[in-house]
């Protein structure tokens, strides 16, 4: 679009809406026949159906409440679509991951979403039964199941036997006579974060590449008002410096294109990038984004943008009624399993700053499986753990609500060397250094050395140090055994076997000590 836009459309651009200033050399007449578009947008959503979380200390989200707000802005402007950009289902709540993540495409399909793109956690339990939450089909535990009654758009992934797109690149809207163009991308390193088993059968393609061919056939259709679903992270707004991965992305690709949709990070962003609206609203159902458009139908072009990042707090809110019977059906139907006391904890069990040192909740569920399993040491990806636990009762969809992927355990056996390997390989992509939860060891790193030489020492509990040349056994979730984080090193791993689920083992570790405990123990030490 900046390639097309007229001088005096790009002023307008700057001009806030309700502004009483014209563009320069446009009349007041010429912008009243713009046509309002508002388009908003949800990201990382994460099947969090049922959850309260706190923003400035107040209650937000909840999938009611969410629909509620997007009630609310639709009815202010009849020209308004509902798009995702990803992750809308995985690492879901109980409520909705005990089946299949129906209750969150019932949801979504209730609230009439527009067009959505792939996450990462869409591929979480692999592409046939993603494709049936999209397409409709059955599933043993669930029966069928209608799917989703808005169209997915993944420019990038492909089918490694047909050599085909899994879905369709884009998909065309129009509002009020004009059409809008919505291309899909999902990060192109998802391998690297799911299951290696789970997209062994697509092909994930470079991003700006993909929207550029895309892009492509659209304007070959007449279609100039272009917008991209992406799930790939950026940062900040006009108060902080806009950084990411969709950054990058929106330099690289064809100025047509007006407004990108952002996710993965669960960050905010509001910003413009090379002529186009960069957006993302946090996650978990907690904000939404509300973008607002100025199309010419002369020329078809979006000729101003703006955007604003709306927190859905409850207080003042009616939720609403029919994704409300939702959320409650799908409680009901679980209540008995998710709401059984397996044990309690005296005080909070925190997994916070678990992606930059030892954290107590990361603590415990490496205890759990080292405990489960027998093995000298535990490892536990910090991104695999994703809620805390508060003091008192604890139940199992507490439980379940940490460790929701359902992971199994796998048992190995690595030389000393390998798992410094294993420890240095957690600082081989800067951009993703996740500090592994221990069990069994101490470890300790200078971060300021060269990768590689980052490990000063590793030593057993009681100080024996670890030798290079001897061989030890570890638990690690099949996440982490098939590769995942960048873990290459456990590939290697002998005798490796499945040895349960790491959230039996968890529960298994609640129910035989009645109240859990943690404490940050000097496991990991930054020098």
């Amino acid at each position: 679009m900046k390639s097309l836009l007229s001088a005096a459309a790009l002023s307008l651009a700057l001009v806030p809406f309700g502004s009483a200033v014209h563009a320069e050399g446009v009349t007041a007449k010429e912008e009243n026949r713009y046509i309002d578009v508002q388009l908003l947008g949800v990201n990382d959503f994460h099947g969090q159906i049922d959850v309260t979380r706190k923003v400035a200390n107040k209650p937000a989200g909840r999938a009611d409440v969410l629909a509620a707000y997007i009630n609310e802005r639709e009815r202010q402007n009849k020209n308004t679509l509902l798009v995702h950009a990803g992750d809308m289902v995985g690492a879901s709540t109980p409520s909705s991951a005990l089946l299949q993540d129906e209750p969150t495409v019932e949801i979504m399909n209730e609230m009439g979403f527009d067009v959505g793109t792939l996450g990462n956690h869409e591929f979480d339990e692999g592409v046939d039964e993603m494709m049936r939450l999209i397409n409709g089909g059955s599933h043993p535990a669930t029966g069928e199941f209608e799917g989703a009654n808005f169209p997915y758009v993944a420019a990038n992934v492909v089918d490694k036997n047909t050599g085909k797109n899994l879905l369709p690149s884009y998909t065309i809207k129009k509002v009020n006579g004009m059409n809008i163009g919505f291309i899909g991308v999902v990060l192109s390193d998802t391998p690297q974060v799911v299951i290696p088993s789970a997209v062994k059968d697509v092909v994930f393609l470079d991003e700006a590449e993909s929207i550029n061919k895309a892009t492509k056939e659209l304007k070959r259709k007449g279609v100039q008002s272009i917008v991209v679903l992406a799930h790939n992270p950026a940062e900040g707004d006009d108060t902080s410096p806009v950084t990411g991965e969709l950054v990058d992305i929106a330099n690289a690709v064809d100025d047509e294109v007006d407004v990108m949709f952002g996710a993965h990070n669960h960050r905010k962003l509001n910003a413009v990038v090379d002529g186009k609206l960069l957006v993302q609203s946090y996650s978990y159902g907690t904000a939404f984004s509300d973008v607002d458009l100025k199309i010419d139908p002369r020329t078809k072009d979006i000729v101003a943008k703006k955007a604003e990042i709306v927190t859905t707090f409850q207080e003042g809110i009616t939720p609403d009624p029919a994704v409300k019977a939702i959320v409650d059906r799908a409680a009901e139907k679980v209540a008995p399993i998710i709401n059984k006391v397996v044990g309690s904890a005296p005080a909070p069990l925190s997994a916070a700053g678990s992606y930059n040192g030892e954290t107590v909740l990361g603590n415990v569920i490496a205890d759990s499986m080292r405990e489960e399993t027998g093995t000298d040491f535990a490892f536990m990806n910090p991104g695999g753990i994703r809620a805390d636990i508060e003091a008192g009762d604890v139940t199992w969809g507490d439980l379940y609500t940490v460790q929701p992927f359902g992971n199994d355990l796998v048992t190995m056996s690595l030389t000393g060397a390998q798992i410094k390997e294993l420890f240095e390989s957690q600082w081989v992509d800067p951009a993703r250094e996740k500090m592994l939860q221990i069990s069994g060891l101490k470890a300790v790193f200078k971060p300021s050395n060269a990768y590689g030489e980052r490990t000063i020492s590793m030593t057993k509990t009681d100080g024996t140090p670890i030798a290079a040349d001897q061989t030890y056994t570890l638990t690690v979730n099949n996440f982490m055994a098939g590769g995942g984080d960048g873990y290459k090193v456990l590939l290697q791993g002998k005798n490796q076997q499945i040895a349960g689920v790491d959230l039996d083992a968890l529960v298994h570790y609640f129910e035989k000590k009645g109240q859990v405990t943690g404490q940050i123990e000097g496991r990991i030490i930054k020098q």
